[in-house]
């Protein structure tokens, strides 16, 4: 038997090789042995469990503090610490008969014009507001179950984004459509805000920043500074507007019926705001109004690019005035700093250059502009105290 304090040489080589062992006298007299774990290596007998487990069990029964951008073409939720947890069309479908819904988002976006007469799809958001109440309290509702799970502790606290042109009419269907779908507490900021601390400007200081908007049903053009707005304009021409732009003229110029996803697929394919160095063509699906039957066509960006003159000629226009309207040391800060692009319809080819072609300026379209917003309404809910200043509501 070992002595305390003593070490037993011929068995040192084997002892180092696993782990050392100190000995020592509790207070009753007897021998006590300790295990020193050397460093990255696990205890003898070990029975801790993961913590990550029971964290994420409890972060779904806690309410977390969220953002969402409730936009007309896409909703997007922003949950504090996780980050964007969802990317889903704003498309709900219901049965006729009893206004149950069948499907919403990604999948009820693919049933669209494509269901039977029990079924019907909407869209429940028009020109970035609520056109729909009921509608958009189905939509919400999932959307926050799918992130949250059915079961919580506490509701959980909201930040939405909404137009800087909507009514107090406009703004309490958003809160209370909210509310009804399972939030505690609503805060309402404005979108241009968020897409400015989304793209990584800095609304704080006292200096101007420009942004420009195009989301799906309105485009947002606001000069920032200080935390606050110092001019807006809210023009209900952007992503949809497109979209239709194109559906029509395919009907007038090649005598074919498209879809409305299917001109906005051709939009995102080959669509841009000016000549690009290389022309490009897609295949398009559609019936022939002269026969009505289905036909297929190829169709070029020029073709496009007609069809979307006058949207994006209300865009620059939209610039153009509120450029005019700026104080003029605020604009000598937007000359230096330039301008930014965000929301999904700055993805449209070519769009920068052609406002720096319009106005003289330098333009850059924001990095992963589709969710620049929700983004910039994240980082409110992760810095509340420091951005409380910017929400509206």
């Amino acid at each position: 038997m070992l002595g305390i304090g003593h070490k037993d040489t011929g068995h040192r080589d084997s002892t180092m090789k696993d782990s050392v062992r100190e000995y020592d006298l509790d207070v009753s007299g007897s021998v006590v042995q300790h295990e020193i774990v050397r460093p990255g290596q696990e205890p003898r007998n070990s029975t801790r469990e993961p913590t990550f487990r029971w964290s994420n069990m409890i972060s779904k029964w806690v309410a977390q503090d969220m953002a969402m951008d409730l936009g007309t073409a896409n909703t997007l939720i922003y949950i504090r610490g996780q980050g964007v947890v969802l990317n889903e069309p704003s498309v709900v479908a219901v049965r006729e008969d009893d206004g149950r819904p069948v499907a919403v988002g990604k999948a009820a976006k693919e049933m669209y014009g494509k269901t039977s007469r029990s079924v019907r799809c909407v869209r429940p958001l028009k020109d970035g507001v609520i056109a729909d109440f009921e509608m958009t309290h189905l939509m919400i509702k999932d959307f926050l179950t799918r992130v949250t799970g059915k079961w919580q502790l506490r509701r959980p606290r909201l930040i939405v984004s909404v137009p800087s042109g909507i009514t107090m009419v406009e703004k309490r269907a958003v809160i209370d459509a909210a509310l009804s779908s399972g939030a505690r507490q609503i805060h309402l900021m404005e979108e241009p805000m968020a897409a400015a601390i989304g793209s990584g400007l800095n609304v704080n200081e006292a200096g101007g920043n420009m942004i420009v908007d195009i989301g799906g049903g309105t485009t947002e053009v606001a000069v920032i500074s200080m935390g606050a707005t110092a001019y807006a304009e809210s023009v209900r021409i952007a992503g949809d507007e497109m979209d239709e732009a194109i559906e029509q003229f395919v009907r007038r110029a090649l005598n074919l019926q498209i879809g409305i996803f299917e001109a906005e697929r051709i939009k995102l394919t080959i669509g841009s705001a000016m000549p690009m160095a290389e022309s490009r063509e897609t295949l398009t699906f559609g019936r022939d109004l002269a026969t009505g039957v289905p036909r297929q066509m190829v169709i070029d960006d020029a073709t496009v690019r007609k069809a979307l003159q006058e949207p994006v000629g209300a865009i620059v226009d939209a610039v153009i005035r509120a450029l005019e309207r700026t104080s003029p040391e605020l604009a000598e800060d937007i000359i230096k700093k330039g301008i930014y692009i965000a929301g999904g319809g700055a993805l449209l080819a070519g769009l920068p250059e052609r406002l720096s072609l319009e106005t003289g300026l330098k333009f850059y379209r924001a990095a992963n502009p589709l969710t620049a917003i929700v983004r910039g309404a994240g980082q409110v809910v992760e810095s509340f105290k420091e951005y409380k200043g910017v929400c509206i509501a």
